[in-house]
């Protein structure tokens, strides 16, 4: 019965979803305030409608209901608690579900916070959330039902994808809904404005949280996924350049330009047609990602359907969508006429610059992505485009952007002079050569990556402390606290960035590896550190068994942790994994991966010594808290206080 009504409330939702694109967009066009009045009771009555549906679903995988095929297909009833939880989106219907349900989170919390908004332009970016909803209801309705019943419910279900059996995976999915769905609010307001034909200051600061909220929840989603790869898959890596981990990155790159495209917009009133467009393509990638996981289209370790026809739907929701908006892009580009001038130094050439290399860098990763696809439809030819190419290509605008970041955030607005902008940084670039220069000599005979990496990582950070810093001007440190949470943001923002661009750097640079055959009792060496593989079990788990080992570690006769690497099989879903055993340290990781028994009786052993690696998670952390201390920031989330009060009412019909 709940399995109906949640089924029942999907229709509902969709019903209204099309009730809030149609009626308050007329309402808008013609000026009459109770049409546009529909836009708020319709947006809180489809997010309630489809909270309800997915908290059915939900229900179902919780009590292991088989007679719901979706539950069946995905869980199981020895599975524990958490894993029949994050069941509910493992899966290609349950994850659209919640895509639709934060869809319409975002277009409640529009009629929520959006009341400074004059009341056209809030119809209209309810309007166009709405349609974005109506298009995936649609596809979830017609193509990807996930109330379907079982005409013979079987006695237990077949068991959710080992691979995502992991508390990692089970919160990485709705932090990256959230920033993918997060960014079609920008492309929301984008339309909107389009649409209006208006685009000043106020709208600049109006879409700067909404952004800023999806591009955090980007870091953060992407973060997890990073760290399920390095500890999960027992490659040792954090960063495949797998598909999807493209897709979500896309768009986590053009978010950033967008970021920085609007405070132009707000504070100088310029790049008005960049910043739309960013907006445009920003959720497009969105789209595209989608497009990527579940059409089928490019295999991927964690993708969600393999389904060509479901593909064919997105793609032309995709083309609907972001096709139409780039046609009224075209068609109202004289609307977004600029009225700030600046000179070619100035903060606003210097947000250009990180625009121009944020924007390509994603245009990098979007054609080593896809070309492997074009290459063999066009030239009949098998390819394959790994990390050389990515780290080729992208790596050197990383190493512009970082070097260009400190700088840009000195230049005063409008004109300005490069030599008194780069005179307080001059001790930060003498400070990052210093230490730069020190690894260099400390780790004589390898690759240079590794100073680089150290030279940028201290350039941003202590740039974005001096940047900081001259912001108290003459009070000095009594200032220093009482500045808005927007600069400390950007300031913590910069640094985390900072601090993931040296320990990849230092991780890439510095990483030591070791497989070998390894015999009970007998210990080896790797790096100066001395494993001992001191013995191997059967293990038996909740829903999976286990050859567990246990392997020693010590430095210099001092025994520093117990390490137990596992290959677990689960029986239902008849899949292996990898379980690595790590011993984290601020400094290094220790990672240990046990294999096969071979005919020696030994086991393979693969032992990797690896530096800073925990800083890349810190940095992506330090970022996701800079932009939430920037969306805490009063002056974004009252949206143009000053026009507010200068909206005209729209007359009643």
């Amino acid at each position: 019965m709940i399995t109906e009504l949640g089924h029942f409330a999907l229709i509902l939702a969709f019903v209204v979803a099309i009730v809030q694109t149609i009626v308050p967009l007329v309402g808008a066009h013609k000026r009459r305030a109770s049409w546009m009045a529909v836009a708020e009771p319709a947006a809180n009555a489809q997010f309630l409608l489809t909270a309800a549906a997915f908290g059915a679903l939900t229900y179902a995988f919780v009590t292991s209901d088989f007679s719901l095929r979706l539950v069946v297909l995905n869980s199981h009833s020895a599975k524990p608690m958490l894993y029949k939880i994050s069941g509910t989106w493992g899966n290609h219907e349950g994850s659209m579900l919640l895509w639709v349900l934060i869809v319409s989170l975002f277009g409640a919390m529009a009629a929520w916070f959006g009341k400074g908004l004059p009341p056209t332009l809030r119809a209209r970016v309810l309007s166009v959330q709405a349609a974005i909803g109506v298009a995936f209801f649609a596809f979830i309705l017609f193509t990807s039902n996930p109330f379907l019943r079982m005409d013979v419910p079987p006695f237990d279900g077949q068991d959710l994808n080992p691979l995502l059996q992991d508390p990692g995976l089970a919160f990485h999915p709705p932090f990256l809904y959230l920033g993918y769905v997060g960014l079609s609010m920008a492309f929301s307001f984008a339309v909107a404005a389009l649409i209006e034909g208006r685009v000043d200051a106020a709208w600049g600061r109006w879409v700067r949280p909404w952004t800023l909220a999806a591009w955090v929840f980007l870091t953060i989603g992407i973060a997890l996924g990073s760290w399920w790869a390095y500890y999960e898959l027992g490659w040792g890596g954090f960063w495949f350049w797998d598909p999807v981990e493209n897709a979500s990155f896309m768009p986590w790159l053009l978010a950033a330009a967008l970021l920085h495209s609007a405070i132009v917009v707000e504070k100088r009133e310029a790049l008005k047609s960049w910043t739309i467009l960013l907006a445009i393509l920003a959720f497009g990638f969105s789209l595209i990602g989608t497009f990527i996981v579940r059409s089928g289209l490019l295999t991927s370790v964690h993708a969600f359907a393999n389904d060509p026809e479901r593909g064919v739907f997105i793609l032309m929701i995709l083309g609907f969508f972001t096709g139409g908006a780039l046609t009224l892009f075209a068609l109202r580009a004289q609307a977004m006429e600029a009225k700030g001038v600046f000179g070619m130094v100035s903060r606003e050439s210097m947000l250009v610059v990180n625009n121009i290399l944020l924007a390509v860098s994603c245009f990098v990763v979007f054609v080593g992505t896809l070309w492997p696809v074009v290459a063999e439809m066009f030239f009949d030819r098998k390819l394959s485009v790994g990390p050389p190419f990515f780290n080729m290509a992208f790596t050197p605008f990383m190493v512009v952007l970082g070097l260009v970041l400190p700088i840009g955030a000195m230049v005063p607005w409008k004109r300005g002079a490069l030599s008194r902008a780069i005179r307080p940084l001059r001790g930060v670039f003498i400070l990052a050569v210093a230490v730069a220069a020190l690894v260099w000599a400390m780790q004589t005979g390898r690759s240079a990556l590794g100073p680089v990496g150290v030279f940028l990582g201290v350039w941003m950070v202590a740039g974005a402390l001096v940047d900081l810093w001259s912001r108290t001007g003459s009070s000095g440190a009594s200032r220093l606290f009482r500045l808005p949470r927007a600069d400390w943001g950007k300031t913590v923002a910069h640094s985390g960035l900072g601090i993931t661009i040296f320990a990849i750097a230092g991780l890439t640079a510095w990483e030591r590896e070791d497989i070998r055959v390894a015999q009970i009792g007998v210990p080896f060496t790797v790096a100066g550190f001395e494993l001992e593989l001191q013995g191997v079990e059967r293990v038996r788990g909740p829903n999976y068994f286990s050859t567990m080992g246990e392997v020693s570690l010590r430095r210099n006769g001092r025994e520093l942790a117990h390490l137990y690497p596992e290959k677990r099989d689960y029986p239902v879903a008849r899949m292996p994994t990898t379980e690595a055993a790590i011993d984290y340290r601020f400094l290094r990781d220790i990672y240990v991966v046990i294999g096969d028994q071979q005919n020696n009786g030994g086991w393979t052993v693969r032992t990797y010594i690896k530096p800073f690696a925990n800083w890349i998670w810190a940095g992506c952390i330090l970022m996701s808290i800079g932009g939430l201390l920037s969306l805490s920031d009063r002056r974004f989330r009252v949206a143009a206080g000053a026009r507010r009060t200068a909206a005209r009412a729209v007359p009643a019909e």
